[in-house]
C-alpha cells in the first residue's frame, strides 16, 4: 500500500481513542455552531456598504438604496420639481439608478455564497433492491461526507473573506456611479451654459453679416468684406450647432446615470456652474491618503487574504479530498414457508485511492491563483499612488487655469469691451470694431466656461482618486475574480 494511504489509514483507524474522539467531537461541534449561525442578511448587506461610504464627499450625505420605493420615488419627484444641482443629482442616482440596484443584487449573491459556504453538507440515502430466485434483499444506507465537514470551518471563512471583499467592490460601485454623476452634470450645465454664449455669437455674426450685405448692395464695400462677414456666421451657426448636439449628448448621458425616462426628462439645470473654491484644500500626503482610503486597494487586500486561505485548504486536502462514511443496514427475506428474514448492520467507507491524481494540478493552480492575486494587490497599489499623484496635479492645474480666467482674462475683456463701447459712442470705432470685439468677448467667457468645467471634473477625479477607485471607472477587479473556491468533497 502507498505509504501516504497507508498514515491516512492508520490515522483513520485511531480515531477510536479518546483524545482523537474529543478532537473529532470538537470539530464536528464546531462545524454545527457554524452551520447554526449561517443565515443571509436581512438587507443583503446593505448597511455595511452605506457605513464604508459614509462620510465620503462624492455623496455629499446622500445614501444609495437598495430597491427604490414608493416614499423614494415621491422624494425623486420632489427633487426633479426644482432646479437641478449635483448633490441633487447624485442623490437620485443612488435611488433611482440600476447600476445601485446591480451592485446589490451582486452583494447578496455573494451573501448567498457565503450562507452556502457555511451551511452542513446534506447526508445521502440510499436504497437498493436485489432478487435470487425466492430470496429478496434490501439494503439501505446513510453517509456523511466527512471531508466537507471537516473542512467546513474553513469553507465558511474563505466564503466570509470573500463576502467582505463583495461589500468593498459595492462601496466601489456605490463611489464610482456618483463620481459619474458629478461628471455627467458638470458637463450638461457647461454645455448649456456654452449654447446660450455661441447663440449670442450667432446673433452678432448674423448682425454683421446683415449689415454687410446692405454695405455691398450700396456699394461701399467690396465682395471681399462681404463673404468675410458670412464667413464668420457660417463659422458661428456650425459651433451653436456642435454645442446643441453636445448639450443633448451630455443630458442623455446624465437621464441615463439617473435612471430616468419618459415625462421625467424635463427637469431644469442651472443657469451656470458653481463657483470656485477661494482657496485649494491642503490635502495633506494625497498618495499615503489614496494607499490608506481607496476602496480598490482595500478590495484588493481582502481578496489576496481569501485566496491566501484557500491555498491552504487546498494544500490540506492535496492528497486525500474526499471521503464519505455510511451506516448500513441489509435485510434478506427467503421466500419461504417460515417466512424468515436476516439482517445485517454495518458501516461503509469510501475513500479515493491515489494512484494516478495526488493533487499537483491542483496546488500549482491555486500557488498561481495566489501568485496572481498578490501581483493584483501591488499592481492596484502602483496605480492609486500614481493616480493621486496625476489627479492632484490635474486639480492644481485646472484650479489655476479656471482662476486666471475668473481673476485676469474675464475682467480684462470686460474692460476692453466698455472701452470699445465707448469709442463707438464718441465716433471714435466703427461699428465692425465693436461686432468684432463682442464675438471675441462672447468666445473668451465660452473658454472660461470651458476652464471652470475642466476644474470640477478634476475635483471629482481627485476625490475618487483617493478614496474610491480609478477615476476612469471602476479597476479590473470588479470583474476579474480572486481564484474559485477550494474543491473539498469532491471526488
Amino acid at each position: 500500500m502507498n505509504p501516504i494511504l497507508r498514515r491516512q489509514f492508520a490515522g483513520t483507524l485511531r480515531c477510536r481513542k479518546s483524545s482523537d474522539l474529543l478532537r473529532s467531537a470538537a470539530a464536528l461541534a464546531g462545524a454545527l455552531t457554524l452551520a447554526g449561525c449561517a443565515s443571509l442578511s436581512p438587507d443583503g448587506g446593505s448597511a455595511d456598504v452605506q457605513a464604508l461610504v459614509a462620510g465620503n464627499p462624492l455623496l455629499a450625505g446622500s445614501t444609495a438604496q437598495r430597491m427604490p420605493d414608493e416614499a423614494s420615488q415621491k422624494s425623486v419627484d420632489a427633487l426633479l420639481a426644482k432646479p437641478l444641482d449635483a448633490e441633487a443629482a447624485v442623490r437620485i442616482a443612488l435611488i433611482n439608478s440600476p447600476r445601485v440596484q446591480d451592485a446589490f443584487a451582486t452583494l447578496q449573491l455573494s451573501d448567498a455564497d457565503r450562507v452556502q459556504a457555511a451551511s452542513l453538507p446534506n447526508p445521502v440515502l440510499s436504497f437498493s433492491r436485489l432478487a435470487q430466485g425466492r430470496e429478496r434483499e434490501f439494503e439501505r444506507m446513510l453517509s456523511f461526507n466527512v471531508i466537507g465537514l471537516v473542512t467546513l470551518p474553513w469553507q465558511a471563512r474563505w466564503a466570509g473573506q470573500r463576502h467582505e471583499a463583495a461589500k468593498l467592490q459595492a462601496a466601489q460601485s456605490v463611489l464610482v456611479l456618483a463620481a459619474d454623476t458629478r461628471r455627467a452634470w458638470v458637463r450638461a450645465v457647461s454645455a448649456q451654459q456654452s449654447v446660450v454664449y455661441l447663440r449670442d455669437a450667432k446673433e452678432a455674426a448674423e448682425a454683421g453679416a446683415e449689415l454687410a450685405h446692405r454695405m455691398a448692395q450700396a456699394g461701399n464695400w467690396s465682395a471681399l468684406q462681404r463673404t468675410r462677414e458670412q464667413l464668420l456666421l457660417a463659422d458661428a451657426a456650425a459651433q451653436l450647432a456642435r454645442a446643441e448636439q453636445a448639450a443633448v449628448a451630455s443630458r442623455e448621458q446624465l437621464n441615463r446615470l439617473l435612471g430616468l425616462g419618459g415625462g421625467r426628462t424635463g427637469y431644469t439645470l442651472p443657469d451656470r456652474l458653481p463657483p470656485l473654491p477661494q482657496s485649494a484644500p491642503d490635502l495633506g500626503d494625497v498618495q499615503a491618503r489614496a494607499l490608506r482610503d481607496r476602496l480598490d486597494v482595500r478590495s484588493a487586500q481582502a481578496q489576496n487574504a481569501a485566496v491566501a486561505d484557500s491555498l491552504g485548504l487546498t494544500r490540506a486536502t492535496r492528497v486525500i479530498n474526499a471521503m464519505e462514511i455510511g451506516a448500513v443496514r441489509n435485510t434478506t427475506f427467503e421466500n419461504d414457508a417460515d417466512r424468515s428474514q436476516k439482517t445485517k448492520r454495518g458501516f461503509e467507507l469510501d475513500l479515493p485511492l491515489p494512484l494516478f491524481d495526488w493533487g499537483q494540478a491542483r496546488t500549482g493552480r491555486a500557488e498561481a491563483q495566489y501568485m496572481q492575486s498578490a501581483a493584483r494587490v501591488r499592481d492596484v497599489g502602483v496605480l492609486a499612488a500614481s493616480e493621486a499623484r496625476e489627479a492632484w496635479q490635474g486639480w492644481n492645474t485646472s484650479y489655476a487655469l479656471a482662476r486666471r480666467y475668473r481673476d485676469e482674462v474675464l475682467p480684462l475683456r470686460k474692460k476692453v469691451n466698455e472701452e470699445m463701447v465707448l469709442r463707438y459712442n464718441g465716433m471714435l470705432a466703427s461699428v465692425w470694431e465693436l461686432l468684432g470685439e463682442t464675438r471675441a468677448s462672447m468666445l473668451v467667457v465660452n473658454a472660461g466656461i470651458e476652464a471652470q468645467r475642466d476644474f470640477w471634473l478634476a475635483d471629482t477625479d481627485l476625490q475618487l482618486a483617493l478614496t474610491g477607485s480609478s477615476p476612469g471607472g471602476m479597476t479590473a477587479l470588479q470583474t476579474a475574480t480572486a481564484g474559485d473556491a477550494p474543491a473539498a468533497g469532491g471526488h
